[in-house]
């Protein structure tokens, strides 16, 4: 009786603990259960995070894809000389250029004669120094955003389109940096404008001296941009005073005061008779603050007005002309070719 009794609590026993242990086990296995999901959740994340695409933003001075080549640069603002990327200092260059939102096409050909334009000068420094440039390959000014730009300057001007413009930009930059023109093994002198008067110049009316791939050419397009014609307007003794500054004494019947003028074929006034003294156009341009040398002068109750077209000096390609070929399907290096014939693309 006394085993019987002692198997019964025994048993009883037994019945009071398989709750508890029924508990122990499953919080336990609760918790690992936990674990595991908690450490499948990170995973998961992770795999999401890296699997997924990360948000597009625009590149930066620190992220901005670089060459490793340098341009030497003496910035006219602070009076330093600056080592530039090659790359930066293209996009810096362009962004001066063409608006950044210009297509494609456009910029890639203005991205190539740019890089043409300053490699040639940076040859030429190096093969016959100017003291001036203080071991620089040629000079700029950051404060007035001639010929080169920094990133955060870009940024500063854009505000909220420079995600927009950047993006446009630096791609077309880059997808043809260090290609170049050439005639012969010769860098050319790849120079360029704003708006042509419908037709380039020779290099050789405007600087004296012919030059390989500069001839003129039709640019038919430009004549219909905004900015083509402009008027400059300035009193008879303003005239006076700017004609001083070219040497000429002007006095008596102002109507009298200009003579003939000889021009090219695509119209730039190559000489000009002021008080019976003849002055070269582009000295004239220069003296009377005009867009080009592409005028026409008239007198009328004791003033002067000029009609002027286009804006540059016209020789080479027109920044306006570049993008209406652009703009009509025309590649890049179509553009170029037009602009500068003769050249021949090639890599550096």
């Amino acid at each position: 009786m006394k085993g019987t009794i002692s198997l019964l609590a025994v048993f009883f026993v037994l019945l009071l603990l398989l709750p508890c242990l029924g508990l122990g086990g499953s919080s336990a296995n609760s918790t690992s259960s936990n674990s595991s999901h908690t450490t499948a959740s990170a995973s998961s994340s992770a795999a999401s995070s890296a699997s997924s695409p990360k948000p597009s933003t625009a590149s930066t001075a620190a992220t901005a894809k670089v060459s490793g080549k340098t341009f030497r640069i003496l910035d006219k603002a602070s009076s330093t000389v600056l080592t530039v990327d090659e790359l930066d200092f293209v996009r810096g260059t362009v962004a001066t250029e063409m608006s950044p939102d210009s297509p494609q096409e456009a910029l890639k050909a203005q991205t190539v004669a740019a890089y043409t334009y300053y490699s040639r000068l940076r040859q030429q420094q190096k093969q016959k120094p100017d003291s001036t440039l203080q071991g620089a390959d040629f000079s700029c000014d950051t404060g007035k955003w001639l010929i080169y730009v920094t990133n955060d300057q870009m940024k500063a001007k854009w505000k909220e389109d420079y995600t927009k413009f950047y993006n446009n930009l630096a791609p077309a930059v880059e997808s043809v940096y260090g290609k170049v023109l050439r005639s012969g093994n010769d860098l050319i002198d790849a120079t360029y404008y704003a708006i042509s008067s419908g037709r380039t110049e020779d290099a050789a009316n405007v600087w004296g001296t012919a030059s390989p791939c500069l001839s003129p050419v039709a640019s038919p397009a430009d004549i219909y941009a905004p900015g083509y014609l402009s008027t400059v307007q300035m009193s008879s003794a303003q005239f006076q005073s700017a004609a001083a500054g070219l040497g000429c004494t002007l006095s008596g019947d102002a109507s009298t005061w200009v003579g003939d003028m000889k021009r090219t074929e695509s119209g730039m006034v190559t000489s000009m008779q002021l008080g019976g003294k003849s002055v070269k156009g582009t000295d004239a341009r220069t003296a009377f603050g005009l867009r080009s040398a592409n005028f026409s002068v008239t007198y009328a109750n004791g003033n002067f007005t000029f009609s002027v077209k286009g804006y540059g000096h016209g020789v080479g390609m027109s920044q306006t002309g570049a993008v209406s070929m652009a703009e009509q399907g025309e590649p890049y290096t179509r553009i170029l070719s037009w602009y500068y014939p003769g050249s021949s693309l090639t890599a550096v």
